[in-house]
Parts: C-alpha cells; structure tokens; sequence
C-alpha cells in the first residue's frame, strides 16, 4: 500500500466516522510505587477536595471563584461597546480586520529580529540586487537593447509597453520588481513563524507593494507620460470625470456604468420560464422545454447565494440553462432573495431547508423521478451538505450531484483563506451583528484584493490615468449584482464550514447528527478550473478523498466563473476529464492531471453526454408547474427576487 492510499483510507474514514466514534479511554496515569495507590490515593484526593470545600480553602483562579454577594455582575454594556466600536471600524477597513493583520505583523517582525542569519542573507541578497541594476545599468549605457536582469512574472503585464525598455523608464521598473523580489524572501522561510502567518504577511506586503508600483503614477508611467503629452492632460481630464462618476455611483449605491445595458429579463436571464414557488429565502423557475422529448430526470440547479442566479443564464448565447434545455433536459433553478436586516437570524439551516422546499417543488412538478442535482459555487456547497444529509437519512430523490467550482474541503483553500482566521471572522460577526448582514461591497474588498492588480491598478490605470473607459460586458454586469448574506448564516459559514472545516471532518450536524460526505452513493461530476481564485483546483480536487463513489472530474481552463461559463464555440477553450470508480486507488491532483485526457473546446457536451447516460430514458414535457396549490406557475422568469438590490 503507497502512502497516497494510507492518506486516502484515513480521510475517508475519518469522514464516516470523526463525529460518530468515541476513542477509546487512556489508560491511567501511574500514581505511585504502592499497590493500592490507585483507589487510595483517589478516595485520599476526593476527602482532600472535600476538606478544602469546607474550609474555603481550595484553589481556584480567580475567574472561577465565586463571585461576592455585594459585587454586580459584569454588564453586557461593555462588550456592547467593543462590538459596536469595531463595527463602525470595518466599514473604513472593508471588513477586513486590522487587528489581526497587526498581530501577525509583529510575529514575523520578533521572529526576523531573532533570526540573525536570515538578516544577515537579506543584506547579502539586498547587495547583490543593487550590484546586478548598477551593472545592468552600466550595460545599457553601451547597448540599449540588452536584456534586463530581472523579468516581471508571466501572468504581471504592468511593464509590457514598450516605453518601460527606454531609460530612465527601464530602471525604475528593474529597481521595482528587484524591490518586490526581495521582500518577497524577508516574509518568507522565517524561522518559527507559521505558513499560514508567512501567508498572510506576504501577500499583504505584495498588496503594498502593488499600490506602489511605478505603473500607477504618471510620471513615472512612460505610457501614461507619453498619452499625456500627445493630449495635452486631455487623457487625465477624462479620467478625473471617469473617477467622479463612479464615485457618485458607488456612494448612490447605483450600478457601474454600462451596467443599465444588461437588464435581467431584457439582456441576461432571458430563458422562457415560470416562478413555480416562492417562499421567504427563494424562487423556483422551471424553464419553458424546447424539445418534444424531454430526459425523464429533470434538472435542479443551485446556485451561490452571494450573487444572483443567473451566472447560469447570462446572454442567449452563454446560458448554461439554454443549452440543457435545447439538449431535451428539464431544468428548475433556484433564484435567492437579497436578505435585508429583518433576516438577520436566518441561519444555514434555514439554507438547507430552502434546497429541501425546492426538491419538494420539482418532485412534485415532476413525480416518480429522481432528480439531477447541480450545485455552483457555495451553493455546491450547500447542495452536497443536502446530499449527504439525504444519504444519512435514507432519501433517496437524487439521481446524480454536478458540482461547478466547488469546494467541500477546506483546508486549503487557496489566498482567500488569508481573510478567514478567528480575528477576522470575529471582526465580520461584529460588523455583521450592527447592520444584520455582509454588504455587497464589503464582501467585494477581499475579493478585488486577491487579484488587485487586474481588479484595481489595472482600471485605475486605464480609467483615470490613460482616461479609458472599459467596456462594459455580461459577466461583468453580473459580477456587480452581487446580494447580501444574513448575519447568522454566514456567521456559521464562516465558523463551521471554513475555519473549522467541519463538513470535511465529519463534525457538521444536519439536525441532531453529523453528516458525512462519504455517505453520497449517487455518481458525481465535479468541474474545476485551472485559474480559480476563490475555489483552487486542488482544493476542489480533495472530493476525491471524502466522497466514496464514482467521480467524473473535469479540469478547464479560466477563472472561477469565466472557466464555468464556457458555451460551445467560445475560442481558447480546453480541458481535461477523468472518470475515478468507486474503490480504485487516489491519484494525487498533479498525478491525474498528468494522467487525464486533453480535449479542445467546450466541457459541457460532457456534462450532458453524462447526464443522458445517467437518465432513464425519455418522457413527454412536463407542464409549466401545477394547476393550483403552492407549486402553481406565478410570475415569468426571471422573477421578482433577482431584482432586489
């Protein structure tokens, strides 16, 4: 047996059992030479403890004691304030919590100033650098074409003009990225400073460093220098206009510009269909069939609750959801409110039952079928924590679970881990317990932060620098019609999913009782993307260890949404497939990768060539919800919830 399948074994068995099984007592500790030391010295320590009782003598800290019949108790005004003070704090810092930041901060700063090695190979490494741009330097005095000593990184395109080859433009790049390199190695392999903390301080200095960058200023951008001397400042002009603009709209609360071009219902999520249920957290839409024939499993799609639904049913030509239809599929899809403050204890199991009121929907929309479950994002999540509660119970309605860039191990979770710790979480429950919620926006700091240089420097350059709008787009639009999270919810999200990882140890209680993931029989198809920020691939890929059945893995190239909205036709698209059976050995992530076939194009012919071979086969449409009742057809799709802002 490899050390890959002892790893396998034990994580599959620690997911069936972590919560169930109790560990076997210790052994006790030896008390003496005597024989009997054992039940004397146990009867010597209970009359000892009672002695100490009577008398008041016995030891106790102080905070433990027992409290003075003339003392008040403490007054929950106290913490009021601390949460109330922290509260109005995150919304300067974005919630984003500068304690925490502050802490580890300081831990790397003792850990350096103990390590004087790893100072010593700093000033040697901080001699060499400045050695390498003097001689650079003297070379492109002699030959301007020569190569720079450092390159930036494949995916940093900052320095791609031209104008950064011509001095002085050439060595203040050089000088930069030389900066960057070196701070990179001073917040990273410190002695007796964790990972996690290395993490952290690491990419918080490249955060500054980025702000920092020679390409946000135009003076030392030959770019923007030169666009300003062709204009006459016209270009800055432009962008200062671009920057009141969306100053106004940010504070107004109001979409980006370009935003108005993509109505939901005119321009994106436009697939023919009826709110067929409504209720506090949700709206069911069952989409219009296309086909006379339809598959007999209809299709039951959740999606993440932190944005609007139709991710999945974008432009006619990108939409998830017209595609499955034009293929013969029945599709529901479950559209979320955007909670306000009177939600503010709603909590994930009010989540979950939200998926159960929707199943209930479709089987009785559709009865004596099984369904296809399909998850995107947390509501993948979410789904598979439903699956496995299913399978602890004995419901047996799913047919098969897809899950769409989605994590069910967290454990390492990729830089988005970097604002997840117990002082950020604590910072966000304090924000969160003021307004009853996460805004929008506060949850768009972290996210913008994980990719600043594209997200941030690069608008900022092109938009009020060089006085370039950019062009509004579908995805775009999407991703700024972002909705709100309950205060409870994602308090427990936060705690019980990500910082505890409790749905991969086994700990997570559905109800009364844990559920493990182990327990899903049903096949699955999971989709992962190469470029994924939120959901890494091999975080993703860890299902392979949890979940005991047939896994189909796909592996595409893009981001976290780009990668999964990826239509038939759409260029520079590929990816890669594997089938892993029930019981064959673990491949580690790299080893499939290098094992799974390659493929040009798009992956959802995949997913519906799986679906139909997953189907029993074929039956006329089924009518647009029920004549009366709950599950009566109500308003068009897209409904009224996807509206809310």
């Amino acid at each position: 047996m490899t050390m890959d399948d002892t790893a396998a074994t034990a994580r599959k068995l620690k997911g069936k059992g972590g919560a169930g099984q109790e560990a076997p007592a210790a052994d006790p500790a030896p008390t003496g030479g005597r024989p009997d030391a054992k039940a004397g010295g146990s009867r010597g320590a209970k009359n000892g403890r009672e002695r100490e009782e009577r008398s008041g003598m016995r030891p106790e800290s102080p905070e433990f004691g027992h409290p003075s019949p003339i003392e008040p108790p403490d007054s929950y005004s106290t913490e009021s304030l601390d949460r109330a003070t922290k509260a109005h704090l995150a919304r300067f810092t974005l919630g984003i919590s500068p304690f925490g930041l502050a802490s580890t901060y300081y831990s790397w700063w003792l850990h350096l100033m103990g390590s004087p090695g790893k100072q010593a190979q700093l000033v040697e490494k901080a001699a060499r650098k400045i050695a390498r741009l003097m001689i650079h330097s003297a070379q492109t005095m002699r030959e301007p074409d020569s190569a720079p000593c450092i390159e930036p990184l494949p995916h940093d395109h900052r320095f791609d003009d031209a104008g950064w080859r011509n001095w002085p433009y050439n060595m203040i790049y050089q000088s930069f990225l030389l900066t960057q390199q070196w701070w990179y190695n001073a917040t990273n392999d410190i002695d007796g400073l964790s990972k996690q903390e290395e993490r952290v301080v690491s990419f918080v200095t490249r955060q500054i460093l980025d702000m920092l960058s020679p390409a946000n200023f135009p003076w030392t951008n030959p770019e923007v220098a030169r666009l300003t001397a062709e204009q006459g400042g016209r270009n800055l002009v432009r962008g200062f206009q671009n920057f009141v603009e969306d100053w106004e709209r940010a504070i107004s609360g109001k979409l980006p510009v370009g935003a108005e071009d993509y109505v939901p219902g005119r321009d994106v999520a436009v697939a023919e269909g009826k709110v067929v249920f409504r209720s506090r957290l949700i709206e069911l839409i069952q989409y219009a069939p296309k086909t006379d024939k339809v598959k007999a499993e209809p299709i039951l799609i959740t999606p993440a609750w932190i944005m609007k639904y139709y991710i999945l049913d974008l432009s006619p030509h990108n939409s998830l959801v017209k595609y499955l239809v034009g293929q013969g599929f029945t599709v529901f899809m479950i559209s979320w409110r955007n909670p306000t403050a009177e939600d503010r204890d709603l909590g994930m199991d009010d989540y979950l039952q939200a998926v159960e009121d929707a199943l209930d929907a479709v089987t009785a929309i559709v009865p004596d079928r099984k369904v296809h479950g399909v998850g995107y994002c947390l509501g993948g999540t979410l789904l598979t924590i439903k699956a496995a509660q299913m399978a602890r119970d004995g419901d047996d309605r799913l047919k098969t679970l897809t899950l769409l860039a989605t994590q069910t191990d967290f454990e390492r979770p990729g830089e988005l881990q970097l604002f997840v710790s117990e002082s950020e979480v604590s910072f966000l429950e304090d924000m969160m317990w003021d307004q009853g919620y996460l805004d929008t926006k506060q949850m768009a700091g972290a996210f913008q932060l994980l990719r600043s240089k594209d997200l941030i420097w690069s608008q900022y350059i092109h938009e009020y620098l060089l006085g370039r709008r950019q062009e509004m787009f579908d995805l775009m639009a999407w991703n700024a019609d972002a909705t709100r999270m309950p205060y409870r919810m994602h308090s427990e999200y936060l705690r019980h999913i990500y910082l505890n990882n409790e749905l991969a140890e086994g700990h997570y209680k559905v109800g009364s009782a844990p559920v493990a993931l182990s327990d899903i029989s049903v096949p699955v198809f999971c989709v992962s993307t190469t470029s994924d920020h939120v959901a890494p691939w091999h975080s993703v890929y860890q299902l392979h260890l949890l979940a005991d059945t047939d896994i189909t893995f796909v592996l595409t190239n893009g981001g976290h949404n780009a990668g999964i909205i990826s239509e038939p036709g759409h260029d520079g698209r590929e990816y890669q497939i594997r089938t892993t059976t029930r019981g064959a050995r673990f491949r580690s992530p790299d080893a499939w990768r290098a094992e799974a076939e390659r493929h040009e194009g798009s992956w959802w012919p995949e997913l519906t060539d799986w679906l139909t071979a997953q189907s029993s086969g074929e039956d006329a449409p089924p009518r647009l919800g029920l004549t009366r009742g709950p599950y009566a057809a109500q308003a068009d799709a897209p409904g009224t919830y996807v509206f809310q802002r």
